[in-house]
């Protein structure tokens, strides 16, 4: 591995640069990531931000120099000490709140998990929650461990051709160039398990991942002892072939209990991070009736220890298999646990589907004691999805609490933001990102200062959508057209929005342009001009949405726009960065009642972009009257074509009469001080409440207490 080759080639002096590099601690501290800048800003730059290929890159000259440098050297200690700091649990939220919890193992299984994007393993919302809580679990010392999938293609990157459609390009991750390491057993040899699929038996190795104090176990069946077909059931992440999906949720859930236990850890709690590892469960109830455990204990042990998360407000956004299908991979598990095949496909059916389908959301509701949704909307939805399970109860009854999503706040926040805070909250504000108070200080800001900040922000966005285009420009194969559609006409003085979200048809991304001409109108009124932002990707088998991004691509290449509508391709975590700090205003259109939370709006008022938006999701309970704009207002309308039609007037009602003339109502000096202080009023009340600090206190307390006595892990 190129960390072997790293030992001998760096000097002594600067020997834990490799340590560094492969612990992706240094993407959320700015002072870790000005270290690598400094070592090769060039080189750091061109390899993404990632300094394992970095490293890789380097002359042993400049290693030699940089181990030579004073300043660097200064700069080298600070962050290594800062490091061991916090590599170490003694000062951290958890053990200090809960000195009698010491070693109660938290395991946190997910179909996906974006911690940066140099490991692309990630589709959206799912994978960005996941690697938040990973984060944060590491910060606040919490004793938790990730397991998940390593996908050698990745996710896709996306590619709009001239006409619109979305492309989609896979291409395989360099492991010797990447934040990851093989696990190992304790006796130190290579960690193998098995799992039964069918007739066949597949090995599975698995990668490790270290975020801070926080590992995170990615399984792999890209291995030798694997037929070529197994050998591509983890290629690529959210397969369209149902059958391989399948496939990948068994292997999730059995065998990443089995590799848990083949490293020699106990968790205590058994967290499902939506339906995808529901296996898991049953896996853990097959070890304890192997025990000699009767089957009625094991499940009421499994179900006393599994918490379960589900982030999906409509039916179509469930894993549901054919029944034939689960015969054909699982029809050995059953007989393991000491159930008839009636019984156990009986678990993950519920009467919407009947006899002929296996819910994998039922089955996680089932054997899980905790279950929860993710904001307070989304667990009122939820409890009337699922009645069905519950019938015997009122809606208002039914098992399923509530936990609202928080983003990790040292990931999202602009380093220049940042540094803004930390003057005038204090030099800690980031240990107590979770108390209101901290966050009332937001007003001793000079609005002067709060300003030009923004304005810097938002013009760093437009220097990277600029030379984004000018790449694609420069290495041939993109349209006079496509340049235009990909922003190179974007003005940093003009209001800007952004709809940057997963292309999905509930989320309404042509919302804004059902009358085009209005639109028009708007975006080019003389005064008070507007442009739209617009980013995300399809899945690759969901052509309607694939058809809505076409259909959004190309309106953003109608001259009569004058460049004001642009697309930005091939989003990622890299540029939802410069989205979420640079743009004025965050803008979210879903269909009523079918955003589970939609954190990416709460990352823009992280950062001061007040957020414009259907009261929906986190924003159903975030909204003050204060901190931006709802569109509409919370009842349900007849049919969609009406909640279409009265949607876009709301919108263009708001952009016309208050948002746009907000923006552009400045005093003599050029600052708009009605305007900074909606950006303060959005920071203030968004900041502390849903921030992943909240989240994982209310996890901690509420979801991974401790089970009764006498249960099983």
């Amino acid at each position: 591995m190129v960390s072997d080759v790293l030992s001998t080639r760096l000097p002594e002096r600067i020997r834990r640069l490799d340590e560094l590099a492969n612990n992706l601690w240094w993407s959320w501290h700015p002072q870790a990531r000005d270290l690598f800048r400094a070592l090769s800003y060039p080189l750091w730059r061109i390899s993404g931000h990632n300094p394992v290929k970095q490293l890789r890159d380097m002359s042993q000259h400049d290693l030699e120099a940089a181990a030579a440098d004073p300043a660097f050297l200064s700069l080298y200690d600070a962050v290594m000490s800062a490091f061991d700091n916090d590599m170490s649990a003694s000062n951290r939220w958890f053990p200090a709140s809960h000195p009698d919890r010491p070693h109660g193992l938290i395991a946190y299984f997910s179909m996906e998990f974006a911690i940066h994007n140099c490991l692309p393993i990630y589709a959206g919302g799912l994978g960005i929650l996941a690697g938040d809580t990973c984060k944060e679990a590491s910060d606040m010392g919490l004793p938790l461990v990730g397991v998940g999938f390593m996908y050698p293609q990745g996710y896709f990157h996306q590619r709009v051709s001239t006409s619109g459609w979305q492309e989609e390009v896979y291409r395989h991750i360099d492991f010797d160039e990447t934040p990851i390491s093989r696990a190992y057993s304790p006796g130190d040899r290579r960690c193998l398990v098995q799992v039964q699929l069918g007739s066949r038996t597949v090995c599975i190795g698995a990668w490790r991942v270290r975020a801070g104090r926080t590992s995170i176990y990615l399984l792999d069946t890209n291995l030798e002892e694997n037929a070529p077909q197994d050998r591509q059931l983890s290629a690529r992440l959210y397969t369209a072939d149902q059958e391989q999906r399948l496939q990948q949720e068994i292997i999730l859930g059995v065998s990443g209990v089995r590799l848990l236990r083949a490293l020699g850890m106990q968790p205590a709690i058994w967290h499902a991070n939506e339906g995808h590892a529901a296996f898991m469960m049953l896996e853990r109830v097959r070890e304890e009736v192997a025990k000699g455990t009767s089957l009625t204990e094991a499940v009421r042990g499994v179900q006393s220890t599994s918490v379960f998360t589900t982030h999906t407000p409509v039916p179509a956004g469930h894993d549901v298999f054919p029944t034939r299908l689960v015969e054909k991979y699982v029809s050995g598990h059953w007989d393991s646990i000491g159930v008839d095949r009636q019984k156990f496909l009986a678990l993950g059916q519920q009467a919407r589907l009947g006899e002929h389908y296996f819910d994998m959301t039922a089955l996680a509701l089932k054997m899980a004691d905790k279950r929860n949704a993710v904001s307070r909307l989304h667990g009122q939805v939820t409890r009337k999805m699922w009645h069905v399970l519950w019938p015997e109860v009122r809606v208002d009854q039914v098992p399923i609490s509530h936990v609202t999503n928080g983003i990790h706040v040292p990931t999202w926040i602009a380093p220049e933001l940042g540094r803004l805070y930390e003057t005038y909250l204090g030099r800690d504000w980031l240990k107590e990102v979770d108390k209101p108070e901290l966050w009332e200080r937001i007003t001793d800001i000079p609005d002067e200062e709060l300003w030009a900040v923004r304005q810097f922000l938002k013009r760093k966005l437009m220097r990277a959508i600029l030379e984004k285009a000018q790449r694609g420009w420069a290495i041939g194969g993109l349209t006079a057209q496509q340049v235009l559609a990909m922003g190179a006409l974007l003005e940093p003085d003009v209001l800007t929005l952004g709809f940057v979200r997963r292309f999905a048809e509930y989320k309404r991304p042509a919302l804004i342009f059902r009358d085009v001409e209005r639109l028009k109108r708007i975006v080019n009124n003389r005064w008070r001009p507007v442009q739209v932002l617009f980013a995300g990707k399809s899945h690759p088998a969901d052509f309607p949405s694939k058809r809505l991004l076409q259909h959004v691509y190309m309106l953003a290449t109608d001259r009569e726009f004058q460049g004001r509508i642009a697309f930005v391709d091939d989003y990622d975590m890299h540029m939802a960065r410069y989205l979420v700090h640079g743009v004025d205003v965050w803008l979210n259109t879903p269909r009523r009642l079918q955003e589970a939370c939609g954190t990416s709006g709460i990352k823009a008022a992280l950062n001061g972009v007040p957020h414009l938006s259907i009261l929906d999701g986190w924003w159903h309970e975030g909204y003050t009257g204060i901190n931006g704009w709802a569109i509409g207002n919370r009842a349900e309308m007849a049919s969609p074509e009406d909640e279409d039609r009265a949607d876009a007037e709301a919108l263009y009602n708001l952009l016309e009469n208050e948002v746009a003339p907000l923006y552009y109502e400045r005093d003599r000096s050029g600052v708009p001080r009605a305007w900074t202080r909606l950006v303060k009023d959005t920071i203030r009340s968004v900041a502390p409440v849903f921030c992943a600090r909240r989240m994982m206190k209310e996890y901690t307390e509420l979801m991974y207490a401790a089970p009764g006595p006498g249960a099983q892990a």
